[in-house]
């Protein structure tokens, strides 16, 4: 005859065996659940199942950490407290890496709750759970609070999973947004060189950055004509790039049909000041030669001073006005002219040509001048060349701005 003791022994190792199989069906239930990539709020509600149902654990507060916080992510049982109040009380015990009883804790409120549950990955808390109204059998504590512990644990870094997911889509968006914002800037560009028999144009233009605040153009505007421009957007990245966009869109249109500068310069600053309601300004330096007068007209518009070297004589093109962008009305528009000489050498640049990260007593704007009357006699493109070559050679640091270096000779 079976023994009594044997009996309630065999019964016992039977009922702890379903309760591990009911475990491991539960667990296999939530996995199948993360591989679907299901809604956080089901994954949320499963938890809540599986702790109400099945561990009869009548109170529950889940934080996940967030941006540097922690939010509140599940509950349910009894009045539930603020955030703020929780994690205050919980910080006390971050010293704890497995469950924590909290009967009789000194803290009003850790002592509503029957045990703390921490989430860590290495030395950073991920998550944490409250847990109250709990009276397991003291055999089958452990077991339940591992399996709490594990439970929560698997939600948490599927969370984390959904969130490193989300971030990455997000950057290869935004990686995608910067490739065809660059195509599309470069498709503004004009082509770095130009020639006909009464000007030779070069460019080089270095964005600091994938995309660039800096903007030049050269534009013929009719057999005798022809304008171009010089410009800087303060700020960098995408919504400097859109604002220089729309800016040469603006010029082209406004050059096409206007005959003054000034007229020109003040429109732009009305547009400037529409799309960006002050937060955005533009230095430039815009002119128009007339070959058959021989007359340049210009306007500086807070912009590096263009140069212009002639039978070895320099002069810099400062008469202008204040950057755009800043004032709905401009306080003043000065309009400079020049009579060009054949062979006149003119250099217009940003101030990313100047400014490094270790600026050097070698490379100024007075050592800029000696090179432009040095070497003002090449064709601008061999200009250009030994220009940057040059202040590779005295400056260390990298360029702490987009460089931009429009030269022209205009015959």
């Amino acid at each position: 005859m079976q023994n009594i003791d044997d009996t309630s022994a065999e019964d016992e190792l039977i009922r702890l065996l379903l309760k591990r199989q009911t475990e491991l069906n539960a667990l296999l239930e939530v996995t199948q659940a993360i591989n679907k990539d299901t809604a956080t709020s089901t994954l949320l509600q499963m938890l809540q199942v599986i702790l109400k149902s099945y561990l009869q654990v009548g109170k529950l507060r889940f934080l996940i950490e967030k941006d540097g916080g922690y939010v509140l992510i599940s509950k349910y049982g009894g009045d539930v407290e603020s955030v703020s109040v929780i994690h205050k009380a919980c910080v006390k015990l971050n010293k704890f890496k497995w469950p924590t009883p909290l009967a009789n804790h000194q803290d009003p409120l850790l002592c509503k709750y029957d045990y703390f549950i921490p989430i860590y990955h290495k030395k950073k808390v991920l998550a944490y759970a409250l847990i109250g109204d709990f009276n397991p059998s003291g055999e089958l504590l452990n077991n339940d609070l591992n399996f709490i512990q594990t439970v929560i644990n698997v939600i948490v870094v599927a969370l984390e999973n959904k969130k490193l997911f989300r971030e990455r889509i997000l950057s290869e968006r935004f990686q995608r947004e910067m490739e065809l914002a660059v195509e599309v800037q470069n498709m503004l560009i004009p082509l770095k060189t130009y020639k006909d028999t009464s000007v030779e144009v070069s460019a080089r233009y270095i964005p600091h950055q994938n995309i660039g605040g800096d903007y030049f153009d050269f534009i013929r505007l009719n057999e005798n004509e022809f304008l171009w421009c010089i410009a800087d957007v303060s700020g960098k990245g995408i919504s400097a790039a859109l604002l220089m966009a729309n800016f040469q869109a603006s010029l082209h249109a406004w050059a096409a049909v206007e005959d003054d500068l000034t007229n020109i310069i003040d429109r732009l600053n009305k547009i400037v000041i529409n799309n960006t309601k002050g937060e955005r300004f533009i230095t430039l330096f815009l002119a128009k030669y007339n070959q058959h007068t021989r007359k340049l007209n210009y306007i500086n518009a807070g912009h590096n001073a263009t140069i212009l070297v002639s039978n070895d004589e320099l002069i810099t093109l400062k008469l202008g006005t204040t950057m755009i962008g800043v004032f709905d009305e401009l306080p003043f528009i000065n309009q400079g002219e020049v009579d060009i000489e054949p062979g006149t050498m003119i250099v217009n640049y940003t101030d990313g040509l100047m400014d490094h990260e270790h600026p050097n007593k070698n490379w100024t704007e007075e050592t800029l001048l000696d090179f432009v009357k040095a070497k003002g006699h090449l064709p601008p493109n061999d200009f250009n060349e030994l220009l940057m070559n040059h202040i590779n050679l005295v400056i260390k640091g990298k360029p702490i701005d987009d460089v931009t270096l429009l030269t022209l000779r205009i015959f």
